[in-house]
């Protein structure tokens, strides 16, 4: 974990500000590939996960934060006590929604979902690789970081879409990904009923599940009102009971079993463990639907069991 400080708020749409963070040790942070994220400690021991969205290797991070009306906690306490001047506790990037190599890239956001794509967006423009940008909002108002993308050196390449200003053109996935050179691939962030909307989409009109990425936006709930179930760690086979209204990261860790975990919420995959037997009931939105059909890895923070034993590589 690092020490930041913010350094500079900015309003980008309506509930959306953004915050550019630098090292309080001086120096420059490290440079980062676009699509990375950062753990981000927001205060009463909410950790959530944000973006970057600025320049890679600028030595500052920038993250954008929505507010969300249901918050828990998170969006709510960066929104409310976090200044310029604030510090915070954060991760090292990670990134799970890593760009591949590709004639073709067909970049598409919903709503706060745009900061990765964003990032993706700078990248491939300064790069010279071929593709588009779709990003969709409620509104103009709603749209951040609309501004910054009309004066980009890729404006040309941004399509915009207004779902509530019903003379504005709506935007149409099926018919989009029908059209696309046949080697490209498709990268989406959203909320999560956009995101599976897209994606259909792809799959409808054939798209291979290794060209179509998606980055989760909204967490999951996790499971605590299904049945109770026991895993068994292979490395020393001893059993440790979850019970109906006990998570399976939370049983590991009342039982002294070090797991690494973040967001608890099926997100970020940090505590993604290999299922040897048994057959998980995944409710993380970490997985995509192939790997969740192999049956061969679950998330404890939020996943269960179908079967009554897990046999799990810990």
């Amino acid at each position: 974990m690092l020490q930041v400080r913010v350094i500079a708020r900015q309003q980008e749409a309506e509930n959306i500000d953004s915050f550019v963070l630098e090292c309080i040790e001086g120096g420059k942070l490290p440079a980062y590939t676009p699509g990375a994220h950062i753990d981000v400690e927001v205060g009463n021991g909410f950790v959530r996960q944000y973006s970057l969205c600025g320049e890679p290797s600028s030595g500052t991070w920038r993250i954008a934060v929505l507010r969300h009306p249901a918050s828990r906690g998170g969006s709510q306490s960066m929104h409310d006590a976090v200044q310029v001047g604030s510090q915070l506790q954060v991760s090292t990037p990670r990134n799970l929604f890593e760009l591949a190599p590709a004639p073709h890239v067909v970049l598409v956001a919903g709503g706060i979902g745009v900061t990765p794509i964003l990032a993706m967006a700078k990248a491939l423009s300064a790069s010279g690789t071929s593709f588009e940008f779709h990003y969709c909002a409620r509104r103009p108002e709603a749209m951040a970081f609309g501004d910054e993308l009309g004066s980009s050196a890729y404006a040309d390449r941004v399509h915009r879409y207004f779902n509530e200003l019903p003379d504005g053109e709506q935007f149409d996935a099926a018919r989009l990904l029908r059209t696309t050179h046949p080697e490209s691939h498709l990268y989406v962030c959203g909320p999560a009923p956009f995101m599976e909307y897209v994606a259909g989409a792809a799959y409808s009109a054939g798209w291979p599940g290794d060209r179509v990425h998606q980055e989760t936006f909204s967490p999951a709930t996790p499971q605590t009102d299904a049945g109770s179930f026991n895993l068994k760690l292979v490395s020393s086979g001893r059993v440790i009971a979850v019970p109906k209204d006990v998570t399976a990261l939370q049983a590991l860790l009342d039982a002294g079993v070090d797991v690494p975990y973040s967001c608890e919420n099926g997100v970020c995959g940090t505590c993604l463990t290999r299922v040897l037997e048994g057959k998980p009931e995944h409710h993380d939105q970490y997985l995509t639907s192939e790997e969740q059909a192999c049956n061969d890895q679950f998330t404890p923070c939020c996943s269960r069991s179908k079967s009554p034993i897990l046999v799990v590589d810990l």
